[in-house]
């Protein structure tokens, strides 16, 4: 029997899903919800997280049943046997068929073997990543979105929204004269502090980060925007700086739904880095490579 592996890529902005046979090849895909391993600290953030893994094994369940599991969850540090359990549960599955790491490595193989190359993430947050040639990890960055991740998706629009409101201080009314605040204040639902407030400091990291979106729509009007868009990709390229310091040059995949908001983003990056680094840009399928990876993984 060619058994199905399944792969999961879940992140802040949005959980992607594919089904694989052991000869690689696709059968399906789709996406739900974002969700991080980090929302398994409360009930209401677990609720959300089983929600979303309801939602995505009936989608997938409609394509055929998985043998092994094969998942990557932004967050995720190690101890999953609750989401183990429940994605074997949903699946009809052994929780040990269940493998889970985190996102990060999933993109990593997506684009290197282990010990060839490093990967510059931006998503929501932000990572440089190596795998070496013995399976360890190592990074630079991922921090978090409250210290840095400089140049993913929340820090794009935490400029922007900084920028704007430092500018509202010293000149009230100044927005409408620019396009990224109007784009920004149109996203959010409107002008008025609270509404910045509630949207920066009251919703989940990958809904604040979508404002990105509205940054990079206006960098070819609003030259704040456009700078901003810039210091990203210099940001992206310190932490392929970092890896390179540390373990040598090796060539560098730039990946992620937010390097690709914009072609500033990764030609910033590129003009940062020494000439003679190797630099590819490419959004990547790290749900597909999971599901490859489950597939054959099956007896």
């Amino acid at each position: 029997m060619n058994k199905l592996g399944l792969g999961i890529d879940a992140g802040g902005t949005q959980t992607r899903w594919a089904l694989a046979r052991r000869d690689g090849s696709i059968v399906a895909e789709g996406q739900v919800a974002g969700l991080s391993a980090l929302q398994m600290g409360s009930t209401d953030g677990r609720d959300r997280v089983h929600a979303s893994f309801s939602e995505l094994a009936a989608a997938a369940l409609a394509h055929g049943r998985p043998g092994r599991v094969s998942a990557g969850l932004t967050g995720f540090g190690g101890d999953g046997a609750v989401l183990q359990a429940w994605l074997g549960d949903l699946f009809g599955i052994a929780p040990s068929a269940v493998t889970l790491c985190n996102d990060i490595e999933i993109a990593y193989l997506d684009s290197f073997k282990p010990g060839e190359g490093y990967l510059v993430y931006a998503g929501t947050g932000s990572i440089g990543a190596w795998i070496d040639g013995a399976g360890e990890f190592h990074r630079a960055g991922g921090r978090g979105v409250m210290l840095d991740d400089g140049g993913g998706g929340f820090w794009i629009a935490r400029e922007a929204l900084r920028h704007i409101w430092r500018a509202e201080d010293e000149d009230p009314g100044c927005w409408e004269k620019s396009p990224m605040a109007r784009a920004a204040f149109d996203h959010i639902g409107g002008s008025d502090w609270s509404l910045s407030r509630q949207f920066i400091y009251g919703q989940e990291r990958g809904e604040v980060g979508k404002l990105a979106l509205a940054v990079a729509a206006t960098a070819g009007q609003d030259p704040v925007a456009a700078r901003i868009l810039d210091e990203a990709g210099r940001e992206l390229a310190r932490l392929a700086s970092a890896l390179t310091r540390r373990f040598g040059p090796r060539p560098v995949v730039l990946a992620g739904r937010a390097s690709a908001l914009h072609p500033s983003i990764a030609a910033s990056m590129r003009a940062a880095l020494p000439a003679n680094i190797q630099m590819t840009h490419t959004v990547g399928r790290a749900h597909h490579a999971a599901a490859r990876i489950a597939a054959r993984a099956n007896d």
